[in-house]
This record gives C-alpha cells, structure tokens and sequence, in this order.
C-alpha cells in the first residue's frame, strides 16, 4: 500500500525537511509526497481503493499502535493506496473533512504544518517498522 502525504505549502529547507526526508527514506513502504500551494491546486488523483486521512486538532488522537493495526487492516483489506493530508493555516474545507474516512489529530495542540509533516513520517516509520517486527517502535 502506499502511503501518500498531500501537504499543503512548500517546506524548503529546514530543519523539519531533514526530519522528513530522514523517515521517508528509512520507511520500506512505498512512499510519495506531494506539495500543494496553500491555496488552491487540486488534489492529484487517487489510485483504486484508496482510504484519505486528514490530520486535524479535532481529529482522533490515536496511539502508535492504534495507527499501524490502522495501516495493517487497510492493507490487508486491499487499500492500495493512504492518503495523508496536511491542510495550510486556515485547515481543511468542509468537502475534504466531509469525505474523509478518518480525522487524525497529534493532539488538541495546534501543530505549525511544517511540524506535523515531520511528525506524521515519524509516526508512519514507527509504525510500519512495528508491522514489521522491527524493535523501533519500543524506543522512545
């Protein structure tokens, strides 16, 4: 299953992106990132069946482990694709918060975009390297 982080804005280099290329290139998933303009610019196409996830302060606050028996269920119910969508400071639209299958919050913090980027390839590692059986996921 691949898993696709939609990002509203352009992180450039920073710190963060360090910290994301970090995670993605350490993931063995297929990966893809995809940056949008904080306004604007249509959601790429989706590949069939595909399940989206919105990160949101309202959202679902789940555990590591809650997200990768997430991960674990879709793949083996046939997702062929995860969508991550990071919205810009003014959020997500009333469309995309309406269709999307699961809210995803790190928290009632509100999280700077840049920030949650990171921490959601962080969380993504974790958690396939639990699928995995790797002993990543007891560190830290």
């Amino acid at each position: 299953m691949l898993l696709h982080i939609i990002a509203r804005g352009k992180i450039g280099r920073s710190p963060e992106a360090e910290l994301v290329d970090r995670y993605l290139k350490r993931l063995t998933w297929p990966t893809k990132l995809t940056e949008l303009p904080d306004r604007g610019g249509a959601l790429p196409p989706s590949a069939s069946p595909c399940v989206t996830v919105l990160l949101d302060e309202r959202g679902k606050a789940l555990a590591s482990s809650e997200l990768a028996a997430r991960l674990e269920r879709w793949r083996d119910d046939g997702m062929r694709e995860c969508r991550f969508l990071i919205g810009a400071a003014d959020g997500h639209s009333d469309e995309e918060l309406a269709s999307a299958d699961l809210l995803l919050s790190f928290g009632p913090a509100t999280w700077p975009h840049m920030m949650a980027r990171a921490m959601l390839t962080e969380q993504l590692y974790r958690a396939t390297s639990w699928l995995a059986g790797h002993p990543y996921h007891r560190q830290g």
